[in-house]
Parts: structure tokens; sequence; C-alpha cells
């Protein structure tokens, strides 16, 4: 019997599937994010009758649930795969990645500091609203930014942030052609 164990060459089904369907939904929450938001919740638009908010909001609070379940799935998961590379290029990917968790997590609590600090509610799928926060209206970071153009400022960032690391796995397929891409797509046939 054979005691070697063949390096992992791809994520496994679950950390893919988190991988890709954060990816869908953080594009499409930027894309519906709408525009004067805050201009136009101070003069009185009620957000549930905007389709466009209901769903950047439902969306916003998935990509923070999603990664809280991702967080935690990358303390159980089998190993990730490991690649050669340039200790450059390591020293980007790390920090890139570490930028991208971090986006998600602040990009849902700055909407919420943004939207209790103004006195909105979030509204979501299904009818459900939350009127009031006064947990962060009374507190001292409802002052502390304007966490409305904070959320919108990171909100580019982590367009740019995501575009850039696509890029890049683009890179490693096309030009250094390491399986890096390969890694969070399907294993094809014959592979292992």
């Amino acid at each position: 019997m054979n005691n070697t164990t063949t390096p992992a060459t791809h994520f496994d089904t679950v950390s893919r599937a988190f991988h890709w369907l954060t990816a869908i939904i953080i594009v499409a929450a930027f894309t519906l994010g709408p525009e004067h938001f805050g201009r136009q919740m101070r003069e009185g638009l009620d957000p549930a009758t905007r389709w466009d908010i209901v769903w950047h909001e439902s969306l916003g609070v998935s990509v923070f649930v999603l990664t809280l379940l991702r967080l935690l799935w990358v303390a159980l998961r089998p190993a990730a795969p490991q690649f050669e590379m340039n200790p450059w290029m390591q020293r980007a990917a790390r920090m890139v990645q570490g930028a991208l968790w971090l986006l998600m997590l602040l990009l849902p609590i700055t909407a919420l500091l943004a939207l209790g600090s103004e006195g909105h509610p979030l509204t979501l799928l299904g009818g459900l609203r939350v009127d009031q926060m006064p947990f962060i209206a009374n507190s001292p970071l409802a002052e502390a930014a304007d966490w409305g153009e904070v959320h919108g400022f990171l909100g580019d960032a982590i367009l740019w942030l995501a575009g850039g690391h696509a890029a890049a796995a683009i890179y490693h397929h096309v030009m250094l052609k390491d399986g890096v891409l390969k890694s969070m797509l399907p294993p094809g046939r014959g592979t292992h």
C-alpha cells in the first residue's frame, strides 16, 4: 500500500462553490448599488419601493453570511493546493486575498453603519425590514465617518481588487501555465 499523498491540484467542491457564488453576488450587488441613495432617503424615499435597493441590501447581507461561513470552512476544509511561484508573487497573492477577505466583511458592516447612523431602514427580500438601529445611531461610531461614502469607496475598491485578482489568475493560466486558475475550476476527467 502506498502511503504517499498526491498534493491537491484543485480546491474542494465547497470552497469552489463559496468562491464563485460570492464573486457572482458581489458583482450583482455592485451593479444594483443605488446611486445617490443617501440623498434620496433624506428626500423621503422609502427603500422598500425600490427593487434595486432591496436586492442590493439583501445581496450585501448574503455576502456577509457567506464570508463568515467561508471562514469557518477554511478552518475545516482539506488542504488547499500549493503552487511553486516567485516569493513576491506569493506575498502579493496573500496580500490581495487578505484584502478581499477584509473587504467582504467591511462592506456589509459599513452599509449597516451608514443606514443606522442616518436613520435609514434595512430592507430585505421577503418584506423583511429593520426600521431603526439604535445600537448604531446612539454609538460613537455613528459620527466617526460618513459611512455611506466609506461604503461606496470600499465597493469600488473590492471591484478593482477582484478585477486584479482575476487578471492575475488569467496571467497564471495563459503565461505561466501553472494550474492556479484551474485549481478553482472543477477537475477535468482524468485529473486528480
